[in-house]
């Protein structure tokens, strides 16, 4: 008798680039950023360490919440990831492109209830 492995949730899957990027390179920290009606904050509020990001991305997604993660590496090193940027949000307008000296090398967007 062998057990299967049940199949991934939705947001298992949104979530699972990140996911594999994190257990690849441990180091890599995600920034979190929040919106609502008003708009954006520029600066993060908090920073997440690797194998905090998949975790707290899904409980916020299972309460309703839109996201858009994007894999963000420096204009001088293109081929190497920087940071992940989770952007949240339940109001207002998606979040703004990534500010100059950034380039986005994976992004993927959850729209919320």
């Amino acid at each position: 008798m062998t057990s299967r492995k049940p199949d991934p949730t939705p947001i298992q899957t949104f979530l699972a680039p990140v996911a594999t990027l994190a257990l690849k390179q441990p180091e890599i920290e995600a920034l979190v950023f929040w919106g609502d009606a008003q708009g954006w904050d520029e600066a993060p509020t908090e920073a997440l360490e690797s194998e905090e990001i998949a975790f707290y991305a899904e409980g916020l997604l299972e309460e309703g919440f839109h996201m858009v993660w994007t894999v963000v590496a420096l204009q001088d090193t293109p081929a190497l990831p920087d940071h992940i940027r989770l952007h949240f949000w339940q109001d207002g307008a998606p979040p703004p492109g990534l500010p100059g000296g950034w380039l986005p090398l994976a992004r993927a967007e959850w729209a919320g209830r």
